[in-house]
């Protein structure tokens, strides 16, 4: 905690300002772009996991994994039929007309993951996506991303405290007191 791993997620996700210098991200400065063009920005390039997933408790998890393509103008045909499918890609077809209040954590997760590749970003930016997960449901899900990243060819920037999930990673930067150190 305090190492500014959360932090870094945020400023390349455009979700904070730089308190001096710049982040570039895909070769764009994204700081220098309006508000709007960072949000079109990140609903094109980027997808986001966060330890609590953060679901809205209103739509089911068809309707939560749709919701940014439908934010980004797509048809609602459209935006369910990919739901759809990456929901099938997560295993869970049987829960898609489910709330997130009547889904477990790891299922939370797993939905999570879905709407995070739904627009088919660059990159997905994890934030302690294991975090609040049982060991065997945590193994499930990083087995699960691993296979989402070779399947999708996304890439996946994951924070972590978990040791056994960063040796995992097919590459590992360690962060102390802000500063990056060699791994």
């Amino acid at each position: 905690s305090g190492s500014g791993k959360s932090t870094l997620l945020h400023l390349i996700g455009a979700l904070d300002i730089p308190t001096a210098g710049h982040v570039e991200v895909m070769g764009q400065n994204i700081h220098a772009l309006s508000a709007k063009k960072q949000g079109m920005f990140r609903n094109k390039h980027l997808g986001f996991v966060y330890q609590f997933h953060h679901l809205l408790p209103e739509f089911t998890a068809l309707e939560n994994v749709a919701m940014p393509l439908l934010i980004a103008g797509q048809k609602p045909t459209h935006a369910k039929e990919q739901a759809h499918s990456l929901i099938a890609a997560v295993n869970l077809s049987n829960r898609a007309e489910h709330k997130p209040g009547e889904l477990s954590g790891g299922e939370k997760q797993r939905i999570a993951l879905a709407r995070a590749l739904i627009t088919r970003p660059d990159c997905v930016l994890a934030d302690e996506p294991t975090g609040n997960l049982d060991h065997r449901t945590a193994e499930a899900t990083l087995d699960l991303m691993m296979q989402l990243n070779s399947d999708f060819k996304t890439s996946f920037v994951v924070v972590t405290h978990d040791q056994t999930l960063a040796a995992k990673m097919h590459r590992t930067l360690v962060l102390e007191s802000g500063a990056l150190v060699a791994p």
